[in-house]
């Protein structure tokens, strides 16, 4: 059943997504919101834990397929010998209830077309209950509540415990099929129509994207760039999910396998630049209210991660019915991550408030008094161990990019009282300990004979996360060390060229197994080059990781070089993220070498 990672595409309604594979299949769609269980499971499973599959009888991949212009409305075309036949695949913006669109279109000839729909809630494992009403198909179990219907009517059967559909549509010919959900316990939300739906939704994109400011040579990737992340958004909210998917493994039959449909602090600064930097400042400011929202309390209670809404309990578990994808087990709910110990996320959160600040996004009063609570608790705090950036399940240990970011927290409180001496604090004590952290990581965390900072005090290892020191202002680009580190993770970091963002040797992270290449550390290095004024590298990597995406513009966490195929959770924020900065950074820096 399992299709490649990269063989999927995206839709979504901007409150959760379903992954659309290149056979047609809908195999993975958990409804009402991104962390709801699936309805369509297939992805972790086989086809009896749930999926939709809409294509010609018999055939198997489509022929082709692609967005249709600048949107998130999927377009895949089947030739076959008796004719063409086209899928539009699209989740409309919902008013109460969620739905999927599929219109199927004949283009020539005449094709025999066959509709196979598994519908299993809580992630595959209960099968509900069917009937017929009003020219409906219902499905009902617990608090779920499935309704498929179709323009004009397609006699549906039930086979399997499937429900399927067989038509023929001929050259000019357009049936439309609508799923939607809605709590069993409410009535029927009201009906949509495909068409003025499918209209809307092509408008809504179009003009969503035009308003993207980048005009460079990469318009294009960066324009995908931009609605996947604004796909990935919980548009209630503002919060932007790591990733739509779950357990999708970093090693295939590995059990680096989490859970990404939250919302990650690390992901803050660098998601806040992309967007005002690409023109998107309402966006921006929505990111930033979700932020405040979250992190309101006690600073020693600052989380890594929170739920769409800013929910604090993200208890994981394991599902032991699914057998995972290509095998990787455990497959897993939750993130136990969530109570990990990561200073770095304090000056995540300080480096994204003055940034918000710079760019001129209104701030209440009540914002800076946030801000300074931070870093009363921080000023004591940087000097312990943490779990890092990367959440390794290992010791704690004295992580060097946790301590830069500890500095990034400290001197954005100063720059911020010496523009705005109105706030008030005590910028002497702020100075004094930008001051120790920056003189303990330079003794503690630099490596004098391999010219590089190490991951950790003490450790022989490198991390990529040091690539992001000139970026932050740790160091300029132009000193000896930040050009030794680039050198030395290029050297020791690199899988064919693309980045890793450390040695998974057990030791560091606590678990077997290594894992791909990392594509977000990857457009780090380009970023890290470009400041170093190796524009030609830069580009050269830069292209190479646009080479990396799928079909519709689609990037993975990581890549394995050795098979030639996406890892990891899918689509990644983070990685599309990289991406749009990477090209706003070539675009923005000086070009000679």
């Amino acid at each position: 059943m399992a299709q490649h990672i990269d063989d999927y595409a995206l839709i979504g309604d901007h409150q959760t997504v379903a992954l659309v594979s290149r056979r047609g299949s809908i195999d993975w769609l958990c409804l009402p919101r991104f962390d709801s269980p699936a309805c369509f499971a297939a992805l972790l499973g086989d086809r009896d834990n749930g999926h939709w599959r809409l294509a010609p009888k018999g055939a198997g991949a489509c022929t082709r397929r692609g967005y249709l212009d600048d949107s998130l409305v999927l377009e895949s075309v089947w030739e076959t010998e008796t004719g063409t036949v086209k899928v539009i695949d699209f989740m409309p913006q919902r008013d109460r209830a969620p739905d999927v669109v599929r219109i199927v279109e004949g283009v020539s000839g005449r094709v025999d077309m066959l509709g196979v729909l598994r519908l299993r809630f809580d992630y595959g494992r209960v099968i509900p209950w069917m009937r017929r009403t009003d020219g409906h198909r219902i499905a009902v179990a617990g608090p779920d509540s499935v309704w498929l219907r179709s323009e004009p009517e397609v006699h549906t059967y039930g086979e399997d415990f499937s429900t399927r559909s067989e038509f023929t549509v001929s050259a000019g010919d357009r049936v439309a099929f609508v799923l939607t959900w809605h709590p069993s316990h409410e009535p029927r939300p009201r009906l949509i129509d495909p068409y003025d739906s499918l209209r809307s939704s092509l408008a809504d994109w179009r003009g969503w994207a035009a308003r993207c400011r980048y005009e460079g040579p990469y318009r294009d990737a960066v324009v995908r760039s931009l609605i996947t992340l604004k796909a990935l958004t919980y548009a209630p909210s503002g919060g932007i999910v790591a990733a739509p998917t779950t357990s999708l493994p970093e090693r295939l039959g590995g059990v680096r396998n989490w859970d990404y449909r939250y919302c990650w602090l690390r992901d803050s600064t660098l998601t806040l630049n992309a967007l005002l930097r690409a023109g998107y400042r309402q966006e921006a400011a929505h990111w930033r209210d979700w932020l405040l929202r979250a992190i309101a309390g006690d600073p020693a209670e600052l989380q890594i991660m929170y739920g769409l809404r800013g929910e604090r309990r993200i208890h994981e578990h394991e599902l032991t019915w699914l057998e995972g994808y290509e095998r990787s087990t455990p497959v897993r709910v939750g993130n136990d991550a969530v109570d990990q110990r990561q200073l770095d996320v304090y000056g995540e959160v300080l480096d994204t408030l003055h940034v918000a600040r710079s760019s001129g996004l209104s701030t209440e009063p009540h914002v800076w008094k946030i801000q300074t609570a931070l870093m009363d608790f921080l000023e004591s705090a940087w000097r312990d161990p943490d779990e890092g950036l990367w959440e390794v399940r290992g010791p704690r240990r004295h992580f060097v990019h946790s301590k830069i970011m500890a500095w990034v927290a400290a001197d954005r409180a100063v720059r911020a009282i010496e523009s705005h001496p109105e706030l008030g604090g005590d910028a002497s004590r702020w100075r004094a300990m930008r001051d120790a952290v920056h003189r303990e990581v330079c003794e503690k965390g630099y490596d004098p004979v391999r010219s590089t900072f190490t991951q950790s005090y003490g450790s022989a290892e490198l991390d990529a996360a040091t690539l992001l020191i000139p970026r932050v202002g740790f160091l300029p680009a132009t000193d000896p060390r930040v050009i030794g580190t680039i050198d030395a993770v290029r050297r020791e970091l690199s899988e064919d060229g693309l980045i890793r963002r450390y040695t998974a040797d057990g030791d560091v992270d606590g678990l077997p197994g290594a894992e791909g290449a990392f594509l977000a550390c990857s457009f780090w290095l380009a970023d890290a080059l470009q400041l170093v004024g190796r524009h030609k590298d830069a580009t050269a990597l830069f292209e190479r990781l646009l080479a990396l995406r799928n079909d519709v513009g689609l990037l993975a966490e990581e890549y394995d070089p050795a098979t030639g195929r996406q890892l990891g959770n899918f689509p990644q924020a983070f990685s599309h993220i990289g991406l749009v900065g990477t090209a706003l950074t070539l675009a923005e820096g000086p070009k000679a070498d």
